[in-house]
């Protein structure tokens, strides 16, 4: 390609659950994965921090209409904490500001000290975040050495599971709602055991029904990249399986082009009322529709997808 030809991008559709490396941001990655793909249009949902690891949703073309679906999800996380020591930034990226001595604890200690923060609480956000205050990020404002007042924030911890405690280290997995920083959720169990901790390591292991399993690595992503696209872009997911928590609903072949126009239509089926699923002739996805309860269903998304091919 010639000096300052602008590079022609394709519409590819789809989703990709990038194993993100550490030491990258999550727009970076997704940069660099939509360069290989020579996609046109590109988003991720939860963005996960540098220096942390795992699933990072990627979503290219039509997809990125279930970024915001996405982001609502609940997620789960193996964390390694380092005992005894403080971070100003709640993790290993930070300079440290305190030490304490750590209690020798049993794993039965542990394990009640974990169970404890289980269940509907309330989170005040860290300075080293991304919210805003006024205008400004909280990370911006951190680095100047303020400090500002940050509203609670609620959030629900699922499970915690006790994977190894030993000296300074201590090891567990979490499963927890959208919001939840898992920095705070350190520093706290860290506080409720009589010492302070950050964050050493984090990992994503799933993102609402995304599981580990399906993720690919960066260097598999550079690898079928360097086939040419199309071995990459096959190891792209269609957009509804970002949705399956919804129900799926078909609409007569004369009703999706009515739907897809921005039209309800009737539907025949047995769900009620709520989000669901759209599907054409059994298997076209057409995008997001909500159910009125009277038989009506009305477009809420709708995605430009392909009818599929034998």
């Amino acid at each position: 390609m010639a000096r300052g030809m602008k590079r022609h991008a394709d519409p590819v559709d789809g989703l990709l659950l990038l194993n993100k490396p550490s030491g990258m941001t999550s727009n970076r990655a997704l940069q660099m994965v939509r360069r290989l793909l020579n996609a046109r249009k590109a988003g991720h949902t939860g963005s996960l921090d540098p220096a942390a690891t795992g699933m990072l949703p990627l979503c290219f073309g039509e997809a990125t209409k279930v970024c915001a679906y996405l982001l609502n999800a609940d997620k789960s996380y193996r964390v390694t904490a380092k005992l005894g020591s403080a971070m100003d930034t709640g993790d290993g990226d930070g300079q440290e500001c305190a030490t304490a001595a750590v209690p020798e604890l049993s794993a039965e200690r542990w394990n009640e000290i974990l169970q404890g923060f289980c269940g509907e609480s309330t989170q005040i956000p860290p300075m080293y975040s991304a919210l805003k205050k006024d205008g400004k990020r909280l990370y911006e404002l951190a680095r100047k050495g303020e400090v500002v007042d940050r509203e609670p924030r609620s959030i629900r911890i699922d499970e915690i599971v006790l994977l190894e405690h030993a000296g300074t280290r201590l090891v567990f997995r979490v499963h927890c709602s959208k919001g939840t920083y898992i920095r705070v959720l350190v520093e706290d169990i860290a506080r409720r055991a009589g010492t302070v901790a950050y964050t050493a390591r984090l990992h994503r292991e799933s993102v609402g029904d995304f599981k580990s399993e399906n993720m690919i690595d960066m260097a598999a992503v550079e690898a079928l990249a360097e086939q040419g696209p199309l071995p990459l872009r096959a190891k792209l997911l269609p957009a509804d399986v970002a949705l399956v928590d919804l129900p799926g609903v078909s609409v007569a072949i004369d009703d999706a082009a009515r739907f897809c126009g921005g039209q309800a239509v009737s539907v025949d089926t047995e769900e009620q009322e709520g989000l669901a699923r759209v599907y054409a002739a059994g298997d076209r996805f057409l995008g997001v529709g909500l159910l009125s309860g009277d038989g009506m269903l009305a477009p809420r998304r709708v995605f430009q997808t392909q009818e599929k091919t034998p």
